[in-house]
């Protein structure tokens, strides 16, 4: 299987503690931002490969995400974190304050903006929540590339460099292509001037630390959405209680999926006619997921109602969240 996606602390720390260059930097940089801005694009563009699961739905992210950037000079470690929302049910509040949790602990902050669509409301909202916060902000122009008309992109740069408010500025301001990778590399190199000097935290190779099981999941859930946006993207959960080797064939990895649902009519939507809708985001997910695991996958798939569960406190805890 791929480096780097067991949850092994060996792993994890393998080769952290070896030689590095004076002034090497590293520390913990969350991504905020209004659901839909590009936020795991962004963090998938950086790592250099998928780490966090990209949908057109808003709001799809449910865990901070750890991605590692290993550079010679410095080892940023990113977390993806859910967008803000209006706490309509237990899991939204559940999420808003893994997100609260996260800013408070870490070296810096990238919040991302989508200049395309233009800094609105929600953006304002954030940049009040995060106004108070000591933490180095660093403000994130993403998705430059569909501004096709350049003259109006300044007024928006403008716009977002007073967002904080009087007496709080952004530390930088960084424009960038999530999408197409345009001044990615610029901005690692903003961040990491940000960053205190110290030692690496993962070993050189790591690039996540999401177990394989909880990847796994994502992929699955991602291609669900893809299929369903319109019908139910938010009552979706899926669980992957195990990934074991194929006591039959070397190359054969089995993966057993359980897809929660909270209504007996949203089975069959995912289901779809004659399965249709659940096979063709189980064949999607397991060609990823043969990637990801260097390996043949056996992806088995089993839908299950679990009644309004983003409400019920005990079903949150058993689905992870």
């Amino acid at each position: 299987m791929t480096e780097g996606r067991e949850l092994d602390l060996e792993a994890i720390l393998a080769g952290a503690d070896e030689p590095l260059p004076e002034g090497h930097r590293s520390g913990l940089l969350a991504l905020a931002g209004r659901p839909n801005v590009g936020k795991s694009t962004l963090l998938n563009q950086m790592v250099g490969e998928k780490v966090a699961i990209v949908t057109q739905v808003p709001g799809t992210t449910r865990n901070a995400i750890r991605g590692v950037v290993t550079r010679a000079d410095a080892q940023l470690v990113f977390l993806d974190t859910p967008g803000l929302a209006k706490p309509k049910t237990l899991l939204t509040r559940r999420l808003n304050e893994l997100v609260r949790d996260t800013w408070a602990g870490v070296d810096a902050i990238c919040f991302i903006v989508d200049v395309a669509d233009g800094v609105g409301k929600g953006d304002e909202f954030l940049a009040a929540e995060l106004a108070g916060i000591k933490t180095p902000i660093i403000a994130v122009a993403n998705k430059v590339d569909l501004v096709k008309d350049k003259a109006a992109l300044l007024p928006r740069l403008e716009k977002l460099q007073r967002l904080l408010g009087p007496g709080r500025e952004f530390a930088d301001l960084v424009p960038v292509s999530a999408e197409t990778g345009e001044n990615v590399d610029r901005l690692l190199e903003v961040l990491v001037s940000h960053l205190n000097e110290g030692p690496r935290l993962f070993g050189s190779g790591y690039v996540s630390d999401q177990p394989e099981a909880q990847l796994a999941a994502e992929i699955l859930r991602e291609k669900l959405i893809a299929d369903l946006k319109h019908e139910l993207p938010h009552s979706v959960a899926v669980t992957v209680d195990e990934i074991l080797p194929s006591e039959e064939r070397e190359d054969l990895v089995e993966v057993h999926a359980v897809i929660h649902v909270e209504r007996d009519s949203q089975k069959g939507i995912v289901i779809g006619k004659r399965g249709a809708n659940l096979k063709a985001a189980a064949t999607a997910a397991r060609q990823e997921l043969e990637v990801l695991l260097g390996a043949k996958v056996y992806l088995t798939t089993h839908v299950t109602v679990a009644k309004e569960w983003q409400r019920d406190p005990r079903q949150l805890g058993r689905l992870g969240y």
